[in-house]
């Protein structure tokens, strides 16, 4: 007897793929949230203000609770489009998938993150994107949390 294998429903599709989406962008914007936070301490310091330990692990948790749930919603505005090209591009290319993913995560939330900064009044909404190497350090995260995406929905 041959077993015929039917696909699965749409809303089984997507139930295994949203556990792992959330848990990589809680990945990628508590990262971020970090990285911001560390990034604009450290610019204090750079003008001599002394930043006790204490002091930067409370504005870390402060900024987890307040600015990541912010830079979560930044980071799907940037994911929504560029996840599902990456997911189409690597039904051509599997043996990409991971990489695909990564780098469409960080593309996009590098692309939300400019959005916003030509939308928002102030020069930037992120000061830590300023320069180069604060927005690399950003999207360092999420790129982590789309490859960690695309490990998890792994066939």
């Amino acid at each position: 007897m041959r077993v015929i294998p039917t696909r699965s429903s749409p809303s089984a599709h997507w139930t295994r793929h949203l556990a792992p989406l959330l848990l990589a962008c809680l990945l990628a914007a508590a990262w971020g949230s970090v990285v911001q936070t560390q990034w604009n301490l450290q610019a204090l310091v750079g003008l001599g203000v002394d930043i006790p330990a204490s002091e930067r692990a409370r504005a870390t948790w402060q900024d987890l609770i307040g600015f990541a749930p912010v830079y979560a919603g930044i980071l799907a505005a940037g994911w929504l489009p560029a996840l599902p090209v990456a997911a189409f591009l690597a039904r051509r290319w599997p043996a990409w998938r991971s990489a695909l993913l990564a780098a469409a995560a960080g593309a996009g939330m590098v692309a939300a993150v400019r959005a916003i900064d030509a939308l928002a009044p102030m020069p930037v909404f992120i000061d830590a994107t300023r320069h180069l190497s604060g927005l690399l350090a950003m999207a360092t995260g999420a790129v982590i949390g789309g490859f960690v995406y695309a490990r998890l929905t792994a066939r």
